[in-house]
């Protein structure tokens, strides 16, 4: 086998790792009648390729809020503020897209002075940043992490259904152990329960139970980070859409349903519903809007923006 090609066993083990990023490789050589050993193989070849399984906190679960920034700067300028966001521990990712001259920065803010000092003091004293725009995320229909490296791709371009969490009013609380287990599982989601525990300096059956209320409450996400573009995929894009408020909901879950679509939510702002999706080419983008978008109810306005250059993705939000 080419050390690049991805078949269909390295397929089937990334879809079953998106919907468990801890799943045993025996359950997943079962359902391919295949060794354990096999999938293991396969497993650190993938590793070797690039894919990355990390855990990250739900924002939504410690009491944070989610923003997406949208920047225009001067093209000469939009690496230097790209790269001072990414240097910042409150924000997730940051990528430059359209003409050079677009950024997008997810940033999860503790409190509106924490928010209000980014957006109302540093953003707008920047030299060469010519607008700001801050969308809130009111509901997030897939893709709790807000990236589109998440492998949803099945047979046939089948999706691999990965919902986001349930919104919960009350932040959950996390003690010294769950601390420690974010910022393990920040490094390899996989992390057996003895390396955990030793981090921890706690008992294997306390590490799973802390494992089993995180994931159970919904504030524990493993996402799976595998280049797209190893699976035939080269075109990202950021779809932005404005849906009339009737319709807002059914079209967050209809995009949620697809495919090509790895994050969704519902966002304050002129366009209320902000997508990430990826596509073979840009003609198969073409073919998504015209057949998937436009038939959605209640579809006012469509904006689309080709990214250019990931400066930061995954990184762990702060606990």
């Amino acid at each position: 086998m080419d050390r690049d090609t991805v078949d269909e066993l390295d397929q089937h083990l990334l879809r079953a790792l998106q919907l468990d990023g801890r799943a045993p490789f025996s359950r997943i050589a079962r359902d391919r009648e295949v060794s354990e050993r096999t999938v293991a193989r396969r497993y650190r070849r993938l590793r070797g390729l690039g894919l990355r399984i990390i855990g990250r906190p739900v924002s939504s679960r410690l009491g944070l809020s989610r923003w997406l920034l949208r920047l225009h700067c001067a093209p000469d300028a939009a690496g230097t503020v790209a790269g001072a966001l990414a240097r910042r521990s409150d924000t997730s990712w940051v990528t430059i897209a359209s003409d050079g001259t677009e950024l997008y920065c997810a940033l999860d803010a503790r409190s509106a002075d924490e928010l209000n000092a980014l957006l109302l003091e540093k953003l707008p004293r920047t030299p060469r940043v010519l607008s700001v725009s801050a969308h809130c995320m009111m509901r997030v229909f897939l893709g709790a992490t807000s990236t589109w490296h998440a492998t949803r791709f099945g047979p046939q371009g089948t999706a691999a259904a990965v919902p986001s969490p349930a919104p919960c009013a009350t932040p959950l609380d996390l003690d010294t152990t769950d601390h420690i287990l974010f910022r393990e599982l920040a490094r390899d989601g996989r992390a057996s329960l003895p390396e955990l525990a030793a981090a921890a300096r706690r008992s294997p059956s306390s590490i799973q139970r802390h494992l089993d209320r995180l994931r159970g409450a919904g504030a524990l996400n493993l996402s799976v980070d595998f280049d797209p573009r190893l699976l035939g995929y080269r075109t990202a894009t950021r779809i932005w859409l404005n849906v009339a408020p009737a319709h807002l909901r059914i079209v967050g879950e209809t995009l949620a349903t697809h495919a090509q679509i790895a994050f969704a939510a519902a966002t304050t702002g002129t366009s209320n519903l902000v997508a990430s999706g990826i596509f073979r080419d840009p003609a198969d983008l073409y073919d998504y809007i015209d057949r998937r978008i436009s038939p959605l109810p209640g579809l006012r306005h469509i904006e689309t923006a080709v990214t250019l250059w990931e400066v930061k993705r995954l990184a762990p939000v702060p606990t």
